[in-house]
């Protein structure tokens, strides 16, 4: 196995060059797969890892996301960048105590999100400043070199609140974090102008479905590329489609399926 520091020495410096697709996998297995599959580095998925628990998004714990990414962390060699939602308190210092269990997992990078935990909104700017700036200190005095990704989920919830989804980034760009992220952001003109306004510090970008290829994101200045739970609902659908088809009385859909020996051959080289 590689070691953690080199796995993060390993992540910072993909952020410094080009544009890297960060792919999220919701288990070991998957986790697995995708280096197999010649990956960089991974990130957890919230959604992804919520639905392998029959619960969904958002209502796994913060220890339920500490052990996962224990997991994640020792299933491969590659970085993986924690989704830690919102740090699991509202407060700066108690973001700041959870970060430092999270760093202790063993992820090379972590995001938090502006989006308040009650689901109601974003939180007032001052205060989430605050929390990137309490995440910030806690990275620093544990002496890992943890990428620090400031979240801004207003997009999601209004599409055309593109200058206040900005000015949110370069204000978390200032408190100190290392990657900006606005998912939601869609667009050539909108990603060209985020990128802009934080340089040179990288932007991440989600693709959720089709859209832009990675040749034409990294020609906007994109520097990272997440799919947060697409490659999960994919599987899922895929799932749902075959048993549909079982339930109608046909067994056409599992012609789809990877062989055992194919799935056999991956993990046993690993």
């Amino acid at each position: 196995m590689i070691d953690i520091a080199t796995r993060r020495a390993n992540f910072r410096s993909l952020h410094q060059r080009g544009c890297f697709v960060l792919p999220n996998p919701w288990d070991c297995g998957s986790a697995q797969l995708l280096q197999h599959l010649g990956f960089a580095a991974l990130a957890s998925t919230s959604s992804g890892f919520a639905w392998t628990t029959g619960r969904p998004d958002y209502a796994v714990t913060r220890d339920d996301v500490l052990s996962h990414l224990s997991l994640l962390c020792a299933a491969t060699d590659l970085p993986v960048n924690a989704d830690f939602e919102g740090g699991f308190a509202d407060a700066p210092e108690g973001v700041a105590a959870n970060v430092g269990l999270a760093i202790e997992t063993g992820v090379a990078g972590l995001s938090i999100e502006d989006r308040r935990l009650d689901g109601g909104g974003l939180y007032d700017l001052d205060l989430a400043i605050e929390r990137i700036k309490a995440t910030r200190t806690a990275i620093d005095r544990s002496g890992g070199d943890v990428i620090l990704v400031a979240r801004t989920e207003g997009l999601l919830g209004d599409a055309a609140a593109l200058t206040p989804a900005i000015d949110r980034l370069v204000a978390f760009a200032d408190a100190g974090a290392d990657c900006l992220y606005a998912p939601g952001v869609q667009g050539r003109e909108q990603i060209a102008a985020m990128v802009r306004a934080v340089a040179p510090k990288p932007l991440n970008v989600l693709m959720f479905g089709p859209g832009l290829s990675v040749a034409e994101l990294a020609d906007l200045g994109v520097r990272r590329i997440s799919i947060g739970g697409a490659l999960a609902r994919t599987a899922w659908g895929a799932m749902m489609r075959a048993a549909e088809e079982i339930k109608a009385g046909s067994f056409a859909g599992l012609a789809n399926g990877a062989s055992g020996k194919q799935l056999n051959g991956v993990f046993g080289r690993l």
